[in-house]
């Protein structure tokens, strides 16, 4: 079965308090998973790796075998593709984990799109980064 991946990872700060989310749809819009937690201080960057094998880790649960992976960040795509070499240490093992679980899944192709078009992604995000805002202000609602 052919999948898309959207992928989001996000910090309020960089670093700072951070979230992934991703959001596993089937070719016909019907949405196989999705997930979004906050991952405690890290940057941007290693959110968007975080978010990518949280869905990548999903994907191989549901014995997916070609997942078309989408997401804002430039950089992720870019490093995934081989464009770009991986030189920041903290993402080096994450882009490794990445690589091993895209390898077991089979056919991964990597898509940059703008923001606007992860809204999804985005929304899981932001929801787990104001849910542990809330928890940590002590807010009984969360």
């Amino acid at each position: 079965m052919t999948a898309r991946l959207s992928t989001d990872g996000g910090a309020r700060g960089n670093p700072g308090p951070a979230a992934c989310g991703y959001v596993l749809e089937a070719s016909d819009g019907t949405i196989l998973a999705a997930s979004g937690r906050a991952i405690g201080v890290a940057t941007n960057n290693v959110a968007e790796y975080q978010a990518l094998i949280d869905g990548l880790e999903r994907a191989l649960e549901l014995g997916l075998e070609d997942v078309e992976v989408v997401s804002d960040s430039q950089l992720l795509v870019r490093q995934m593709t081989g464009e770009y070499r991986v030189k920041n240490p903290a993402l080096i093992d994450l882009w490794l984990q990445a690589r091993r679980l895209a390898g077991e899944i089979g056919a991964v192709r990597y898509v940059a799109v703008p923001r606007e078009q992860n809204e999804l992604a985005d929304r899981l995000v932001n929801e787990a980064l104001d849910a542990e805002q809330a928890a940590a202000a002590g807010d009984p609602r969360s």
